[in-house]
């Protein structure tokens, strides 16, 4: 399966990268906090970028280290890193499963560098798909989802925090048309998210929501074309948001 979605998965990295480098261009030290199985940290590398990572799961660290990734078992919040070591670091989709996010935050901030940069990824619950599929929303995710946020209130949150906000990216690739996809599918299917757990093997393939959902693959350009329209007008599944330490 991995090797199925591989190019996919470098398009998505590419996208991130794009970010990253409005931020601090390669040979940047960046550190990526919540690095699961060090992809994005070996993009980086790839990159040009001094990149390294910080991963509080010991089987995403194990899957990064066979890839050479090198990613540290530590938590925001227990890791020892030395304060203002480094340029940028990305946080992407990790402030959603915390239930207090401000304190990993301000951590984040004494380890950047004066006027370094952050990107932060989050679903956004003022978005289109969250509004059309209400608790059915593939983002909602409870109870892994601890925290949901708008775009103000993570400015709000980021500002609180001792960054400058520099700009918010609706635009993304990498979540946010099968958001749309799954989240539609998820009203007529019995299980939410069906075909998300299906992959991850916490649902049956034995089930009436397996026709369901492949008689909705053909939608998917309709819901891409939806989260497009979605994003133009500030609504995006997910959001991007890049802000510097003040």
């Amino acid at each position: 399966m991995h090797r199925l979605v591989r190019p996919a998965l470098g398009v998505f990295d590419r996208q991130r990268l794009s970010l990253v480098r409005s931020l601090a261009p390669p040979p940047a030290r960046l550190l990526d906090a919540g690095a699961g199985r060090g992809r994005f940290v070996a993009a980086a590398l790839a990159a040009g970028y001094d990149a390294s990572g910080i991963e509080p799961s010991a089987r995403g660290v194990a899957a990064a280290r066979a890839t050479g990734a090198p990613v540290t078992r530590a938590s925001i919040e227990n890791a020892h890193l030395e304060p203002s070591s480094f340029d940028v670091a990305t946080v992407w989709h990790v402030l959603e499963h915390l239930e207090n996010p401000g304190p990993p935050l301000s951590r984040i901030r004494e380890w950047l560098r004066p006027g370094g940069g952050v990107l932060v990824g989050v679903p956004n619950l003022e978005s289109l798909q969250a509004r059309l599929a209400g608790e059915r929303w593939y983002h909602l995710d409870l109870p892994r989802h601890r925290t949901h946020f708008t775009a103000r209130g993570l400015h709000e949150l980021l500002a609180a925090c001792g960054f400058e906000v520099l700009g918010t990216r609706h635009l993304l690739l990498e979540h946010n048309p099968y958001g749309m996809w799954q989240s539609l599918v998820s009203r007529v299917t019995h299980a939410p998210s069906y075909l998300y757990n299906l992959l991850k093997r916490n649902a049956p393939a034995r089930s009436p929501d397996l026709a369901i959902t492949l008689a909705a693959v053909p939608l998917a350009p309709v819901a891409a074309a939806l989260e497009l329209l979605a994003g133009l007008a500030g609504r995006g599944g997910t959001i991007a948001v890049l802000a510097r330490r003040v």
